[in-house]
């Protein structure tokens, strides 16, 4: 298996050492290889909001940089993980403009099965809210999520501080393994079911062969499925899922 940590801090510090311990416990728990990763170290333009590679499609982006070369290691990974420090209460600007990058695959996720995590180190605190930020990225994106941590890295550290820090990256390593060795299809939550059926109704309804989006679902056979991967839906499910799906339709009428 392989693991990819994208590290969005400008300089080698403690998001580095946290993802790095991260890492090296996986390795230690089973056979995994792995691979930092610092976006300072590449070259990402900011996004213009073009929108071609919603509409056309991500090849056609007019920047020339290094986004297709993070996304194939995304793609060559059985697990990934997003790293920032809390920069003003956010992710750091190198992490905003890679996932800015990233966009269209909101609109046409690819992740299925992988598993995600993020990491996110800060002085004080509003951290968690950058958690949440990042899980809820990496499931838009398609992967399954374990929850990510908030690590307190005030400097000076303290030998109580540095004690925590590798509590916390030891205990979120081992929750991380175990659901990266599962490569498991979960059934999907309400909430995405309601994503995937009333997104892939206005698709159906509003877009032609001209657009991107319609010809991917179209592809994947997901104007037909039940959902974005094989999965037993029970009964209540399938029931939510058609009125989702009726509901949208008259959204989109009215």
């Amino acid at each position: 298996m392989k693991v990819t940590a994208f590290i969005g801090s400008g300089r080698k510090g403690h998001s580095y050492n946290a993802c790095e311990k991260f890492l090296k416990n996986l390795h230690t728990l089973g056979n995994v290889e792995y691979e930092l990763v610092r976006l300072s170290d590449y070259n990402l333009k900011t996004c213009k909001g073009c929108r071609i590679c919603f509409d056309k499609g991500e090849e056609f982006c007019p920047f020339k940089d290094d986004r297709d070369t993070l996304m194939e290691k995304m793609r060559n990974s059985d697990g990934v993980i997003f790293a920032s420090p809390n920069y003003s209460f956010q992710v750091s600007s190198l992490m905003k403009i890679f996932i800015d990058r990233l966009a269209f695959t909101f609109h046409r996720p690819s992740f299925f099965g992988k598993t995600f995590t993020s990491v996110v180190v800060q002085g004080i605190g509003k951290g968690e809210d950058i958690v949440k930020y990042l899980d809820f990225i990496g499931k838009g994106m398609g992967f399954n999520i374990v929850k990510g941590c908030c690590i307190k890295t005030l400097e000076p550290m303290t030998e109580k501080s540095q004690s925590d820090f590798d509590r916390i990256i030891e205990q979120q390593s081992k929750k991380y393994y175990a659901q990266l060795v599962k490569r498991e299809y979960p059934s999907p939550s309400l909430w995405w079911l309601m994503v995937f059926r009333m997104g892939r109704t206005s698709m159906h309804k509003m877009l032609d062969e001209n657009w991107r989006d319609y010809t991917y679902y179209r592809d994947k056979g997901w104007f037909e499925s039940d959902y974005f991967y094989p999965v037993k839906l029970n009964p209540f499910k399938k029931l939510t899922g058609k009125i989702f799906g009726k509901h949208a339709t008259q959204i989109i009428m009215n």
